[in-house]
């Protein structure tokens, strides 16, 4: 079985793949001083409860946006599964063309994204992933990555509000009721979501625009049926992304 490792700044989120089918998900903090015995404990753990057998992963493949962690995701993977991993980058075939004008500065979760994007729906793309940074993704039609747009994301938003503005409180990510506020909370989170909403639907608009071909937006990332649900330019919310993407691309590289 192939285990599957998107580690980005804020979560990390691993599933575990027999063939295409996929056996069980999770979603965990990312801690940058992690050891490699750490990794491998939480991971024994995390199989525990869905009755996963370690010594049935026979492969590893790892998207990371966080440098510092690699040697320890190695020797983890070395340790306790008797794997050498793949990691996505420079050198690893994905299929898809990389049209930007330096390849090695597009973040693996990116490519990771539009190549399961494509090979899903075979279509001209905006991919919208919803994590610690929202990024936005074309693919055109012949399947080629062509670049994109980079925000910060709805969590660090909320965060720099509370941080900046002494008298605003830290307040939960959900939908309110009115786009107009009636008291501080629900002013807030609704220029949190709805702003962002805004953000999705302006800058896809745009892109479409700039693209000259139709588009399938999809999201994806932790926040995504938030923003989906009020958003006009997001057709499919796809949770799975990411894992889909780094089985095809360990695919096309066994």
């Amino acid at each position: 079985m192939l285990l599957v490792i998107d580690v980005g700044n804020t979560n990390t989120v691993l599933g575990v793949y027999d063939g295409k089918r996929l056996v069980d998900h999770w979603r965990v903090e990312t801690h940058v001083r992690r050891t490699s015995d750490e990794w491998g404990i939480q991971l024994f753990e995390l199989f525990s409860f869905s009755k996963v057998a370690p010594n049935s992963i026979d492969a590893i493949a790892v998207s990371s946006v966080v440098p510092p962690l690699q040697l320890h995701l190695e020797t983890m993977a070395e340790r306790y599964f008797r794997a050498r991993p793949l990691f996505v980058g420079p050198g690893v075939k994905t299929g898809m063309p990389i049209l930007y004008d330096n390849p090695r500065e597009v973040g693996a979760d990116r490519i990771v994204n539009a190549v399961a994007a494509f090979e899903k729906h075979r279509t001209g793309l905006i991919v919208v992933d919803f994590g610690t940074a929202t990024t936005f993704d074309a693919v055109n039609p012949k399947g080629e990555y062509l670049g994109g747009s980079i925000c910060p994301g709805v969590a660090i938003s909320m965060e720099a509000l509370f941080k900046s503005a002494s008298k605003l409180p830290r307040v939960e990510l959900e939908r309110p009721p009115h786009v107009v506020g009636r008291n501080t909370v629900h002013s807030m989170q609704s220029g949190l979501v709805f702003g962002y909403v805004g953000l999705v639907d302006g800058i896809c608009e745009r892109m479409q625009k700039e693209l000259g071909f139709q588009v399938k937006v999809v999201a994806t990332g932790g926040l995504a049926p938030l923003i989906a649900g009020e958003s006009k330019a997001i057709s499919e919310v796809d949770e799975f992304l990411t894992l889909e993407g780094l089985r095809i691309i360990y695919g096309r590289n066994a």
